[in-house]
């Protein structure tokens, strides 16, 4: 089963580009709490299809420009 994580050093240069340096800034634009920012961020918690579309939206990506396929797939390879 394939899951993925937030790329945060996409979403963090692209925040920065329009002036949204810390989680606080992030949060004003999209409406994302900031708890939830920090969680993504760590790789603590994974994204919604709502979160993504958001933080797209907000800062010109993809969703392939904002999440990260490969650490779990890689393991599940070495298991097979």
């Amino acid at each position: 089963m394939s899951s993925y994580q937030l790329r945060s050093d996409s979403l963090l240069k692209a925040a920065s580009a329009r002036g949204d340096r810390s989680c606080y800034a992030i949060s004003k634009r999209t409406g994302i709490a900031e708890s939830t920012l920090s969680r993504l961020r760590r790789g603590v918690a994974r994204p919604a299809t709502e979160t993504l579309l958001i933080l797209a939206a907000a800062y010109g990506l993809s969703i392939d420009d904002l999440i990260d396929q490969g650490a779990d797939d890689q393991s599940e390879e070495g298991a097979a």
